[in-house]
């Protein structure tokens, strides 16, 4: 592969991989901002609900811009079977990772139809 086309992937790579975890961390920041309002009128538990609910969306952004590095790394620089089978791993433990914490945001599996009466990621528990 041409060095230029090499240089520019792996700087788009390194580019994705501070956006994952950028990601993470302003999701982490913002989240605890917005539980001050709960904490304001003493309502402890809402405020560690919203806190978890905030955290848990921003690891799984974070989580899919740092799956689509790997892939454009192991994809287009170094496409040996040993490569892949080191990005399928970690495509897998990223989507475990990821499918749990969707239940934990949404409190029900993805592929399940959203309960009536609760708003987009408030959950019961």
């Amino acid at each position: 592969m041409d060095e230029t086309v090499t240089g520019i992937v792996q700087a788009l790579g390194r580019f994705l991989d501070l956006a994952g975890v950028l990601a993470i961390t302003v999701g982490l920041l913002l989240a605890a901002v917005l539980v001050v309002p709960a904490l304001a009128r003493g309502d402890r538990s809402a405020a560690y609900r919203r806190f978890r609910v905030g955290l848990a969306r921003a690891i799984v952004l974070g989580l899919e811009i740092l799956v689509a590095a790997d892939i454009i790394r192991t994809v287009a620089l170094e496409p040996t079977l040993e490569n892949a089978a080191v990005l399928g791993i970690i495509v897998l433990v990223r989507m475990v990772l990821s499918f749990t914490l969707t239940v934990e945001i949404e409190g029900r599996w993805p592929w399940q139809p959203q309960r009536p009466g609760l708003p987009d990621g408030e959950r019961i528990g």
